[in-house]
């Protein structure tokens, strides 16, 4: 127990009467025997080193701990993201789980287990679609004709609020079926612009090779096709360079691509924020309006111009824009083709002397159209084969 004795220090002091006082360095305690000091001051010591053992347990617990936690939250950040990924592949059919002909297929046998369809119906629809299948070309069961037309004679008729209103050329109804119900809207306002094309003379030329409407897995592989002439080479690889037998969703820059490919002169617009109270976007509106009323300048109440509609496409949802209404109070309504509406729907329009109920389905004002950010795919003209080249080369899909 010497070295206590070198712990301690220099001696206590001398009480005067010769007994010698020992002070405890930690706490200040006087003792007059050396050895119970000693004692004192090993209680001392042994107290600290329990303290500081505890607290090293502490610690490690608390790190042991920490890092636990740390995993857990890792792993379930990891699993979210697997989650997320999935369901994002789902969502844009990049899922591997077959595309327009086996949910057409699946889908109609889920009508038959339902009731809702006969074996035989099953049988010849199916027959019917392989048919279409393998030509390429859409069956038409999901079209309706007439509604540019009938739109023209009630609005010369009727509509007293109109103070003007401008159309599209003619354009078919195209309606999502049992084989792209949930992603193929893009693919069906496509058969809707192209629709109008096919009427238009002037485009004959370019469209040579496509003189009915394709089907969907067809029209699939002309995006592919465009992507191997060198259009939009980033948005080829985010679907792999590969649509066909996928419910790939596609949008405005794949339209670009296609109608680029084909030598139809088009661009993309992109309303990247609104541009008016309550998050609309007044801008778009006047842009269209200047589009169908730009050398359609003329008096008449109703203008049915040789202009083909337009693509607009927002988060999730594309539509066909098929004209533009002004209202006596000078407010504007955009007139829309939706493939979510069924032909039913459609053959509404159809009917003379309408009181104008059935262009709810069609008509879109300002307030309407909230989504953050909207594109549009306009045509305007031809190319020739050098300014196609052009285009590839420059690849640039945002003016």
């Amino acid at each position: 127990r010497a070295r206590h004795g070198h712990l301690l220090g220099a001696p206590g002091s001398d009480t005067g009467d010769g007994e010698q006082l020992y002070e405890c360095p930690m706490c200040s305690l006087t003792c007059t025997d050396i050895r119970i000091l000693e004692e004192h001051v090993d209680l001392h010591l042994e107290e600290h080193s329990f303290s500081e053992g505890e607290n090293i347990r502490d610690l490690e617990l608390a790190q042991q701990l920490q890092t636990e936690e740390d995993e857990r939250q890792r792993s379930e950040e990891e699993k979210r993201e697997r989650e997320e990924f999935k369901k994002l592949q789902r969502q844009y059919g990049l899922d591997n789980s077959g595309g327009f002909k086996q949910q057409f297929l699946k889908n109609m046998e889920r009508e038959v287990d339902r009731g809702r369809m006969q074996p035989f119906e099953y049988h010849k629809r199916k027959a019917d679609i392989m048919e279409s299948l393998a030509s390429g070309i859409d069956d038409g069961k999901t079209k309706t004709s007439g509604v540019i037309e009938a739109l023209c004679t009630y609005y010369q008729n009727e509509s007293k609020d109109v103070r003007r209103v401008w159309l599209s050329a003619g354009v078919d109804h195209f309606h999502s079926s049992l084989g792209d119900r949930g992603w193929g809207c893009g693919y069906r306002n496509f058969q809707m612009l192209l629709s109008s094309l096919l009427q238009n003379s002037f485009y004959n030329d370019c469209l040579r090779d496509t003189t009915l409407i394709p089907s969907i897995p067809k029209i699939q592989s002309m995006i592919e096709d465009a992507w191997r002439e060198g259009f939009d080479p980033h948005g080829a690889s985010h679907f792999n360079n590969r649509l066909h037998g996928s419910k790939a969703w596609i949008g405005a820059c794949e339209i670009y691509s296609l109608l680029t490919s084909l030598r139809i002169k088009c661009q993309i617009i992109d309303f990247h924020k609104p541009t008016g109270p309550m998050g609309t976007h007044p801008h778009l509106f006047e842009w269209i309006l200047h589009y169908y009323s730009k050398d359609n300048e003329g008096g008449a109440k109703v203008v049915c111009t040789s202009k083909p509609p337009i693509y607009l496409q927002h988060q999730g949802h594309s539509r066909t824009v098929v004209g533009i209404e002004e209202k006596n109070n000078k407010s504007l309504c955009l007139l829309l083709f939706d493939p979510g509406c069924s032909s039913q729907q459609m053959q509404k329009l159809l009917k003379q002397n309408s009181d104008g109920t059935g262009l709810r389905l069609l008509r879109k004002f300002v307030g309407s159209l909230k989504e953050k950010q909207y594109q549009i795919v306009a045509v305007d003209g031809v190319l020739s084969l050098e300014e196609k080249a052009v285009s590839i080369s420059e690849n640039s899909f945002y003016l």
